[in-house]
């Protein structure tokens, strides 16, 4: 057993980072100047995406987003309920209403038949219906979610796509990277990145909106204040001290410090996703053949971000519960999570729209089973095998006590 606790996914930060850092605080701009504009111009770059807008938190991303293709009171958004409550929190926030489908078994990301069902039912209701304006996709792990379809459904039905791609850089779905779709279109797309801490480029906290010219545009505006110039257009030496606001904005804006750290660790990212990589591969040759769980999936038309490596327990060839598992990792000095805790369970929304855990069955059952194990660039082979021996020896103890 490990001496030392492994945390479940702890930030790489190497000497690139810091001395970009220290070169911010030497510098004449802390907050939003010169670097969070050239991390937004390589970030659009690298994704394939026409325009980008850095913000404080994927939150922000979602919920400018939604501001800025004008939803809110009397629109309803159709969403997951396997995510993490922020997704659906920014559609309370906004004023809309979240209207949750069920979770393809497989990959656990949205369904999009089940899209389809809520859409003609919502059609029907002609009694005081509410306007569906958008579809927010979650890919959830870093597992790119089936997006010809959802862009069809989206097309036919005259609505917005706004991904929450918060575990998906740097995935691809059919060779188009996440982040990239709003080039081509035929439908409104606004893709929504996290860089938190734990994420597969981390700015500590802060995040990133995708989308095209006009929707960034738009978006900039909303995300400070609702100015037509930031803090680098008034003060800069080419700036000029006068501004309008023109709407009642928010204060989402990126601060350089931490642009500082997104332009080294985008440019490290290839680099720090091999290594994820390999920790997935070291997992799988392990795990893969224990009858006593699942490993994720990953099909064959997409390229994988591995955020998060999430198993799933076979809780009738393994008589151990999902908590008491996560217990006995700790035991052995391994950190693990749950990804995540399904919306519809949350007092908040359970209470409001009347919701029992069996209103997304798909969601609800594999919830029961999932374990995430740690994953981080900062990993070493060790740790990995650590944390494969803390699994098979939990399955292979269970095993005695059932012989």
């Amino acid at each position: 057993m490990r001496d030392t606790f492994l945390a479940f996914s702890p930030p790489l930060i190497g000497e690139e980072e810091i001395a970009e850092v220290v070169d911010t605080l030497r510098s004449d701009w802390l907050t939003t100047g010169p670097k969070v504009k050239r991390f937004e111009e390589e970030f659009a770059a690298s994704t394939g995406a026409p325009a980008a807008l850095a913000l404080n938190s994927c939150t922000s991303a979602m919920h400018v987003a939604l501001v800025t293709l004008g939803i809110g009171p009397g629109d309803a958004v159709i969403t997951t309920p396997m995510t993490f409550c922020s997704t659906v929190h920014v559609i309370e926030q906004a004023g809309a209403r979240p209207v949750l489908v069920d979770v393809e078994p497989d990959t656990l990301n949205i369904d999009p038949a089940r899209i389809e069902s809520a859409l003609q039912e919502l059609w029907r209701d002609e009694a005081g219906r509410l306007r569906v304006r958008a579809l927010m996709p979650v890919h959830l792990y870093g597992h790119p979610c089936r997006m010809d379809e959802i862009l069809d459904i989206a097309a036919r039905y005259d609505l917005a796509v706004i991904d929450d791609a918060a575990h998906a850089l740097p995935a691809r779905y059919k060779q188009r990277a996440i982040g990239s779709f709003a080039e081509s279109s035929a439908t409104p797309v606004l893709t929504c990145f996290s860089f938190y801490a734990t994420k597969n480029l981390n700015t500590g906290e802060g995040g990133m909106l995708a989308g095209s010219l006009a929707q960034i545009a738009e978006a900039r505006r909303w995300s400070l204040h609702g100015m037509n110039q930031d803090a680098w257009r008034r003060y800069g030496a080419e700036g000029s001290w006068y501004y309008e606001v023109d709407r009642a904005g928010f204060k989402y804006n990126m601060t350089d410090v931490q642009a500082a750290l997104g332009l080294q660790q985008l440019r490290r990212l290839p680099d720090l996703q091999a290594r994820r990589q390999r920790i997935v591969e070291r997992y799988n040759a392990a795990l893969s053949g224990l009858e006593e769980l699942e490993t994720p999936t990953v099909r064959p038309e997409v390229e994988h971000a591995w955020q998060l490596y999430t198993i799933r327990l076979n809780l009738d060839r393994c008589p151990v519960s999902r908590n008491r598992f996560i217990e006995e990792m700790k035991a052995r000095n391994i950190g693990t999570s749950v990804h995540f805790i399904p919306v519809h369970l949350h007092p908040y929304y359970r209470d409001k729209y009347g919701y029992s855990p069996a209103s997304f069955p798909v969601a609800y059952h594999e919830y029961r089973r999932l374990v995430s194990l740690p994953l981080s660039p900062r990993m070493t082979e060790r740790d990995a095998d650590d944390v494969i021996d803390a699994v098979c020896d939990i399955v292979k103890a269970r095993q005695a006590r059932a012989a």
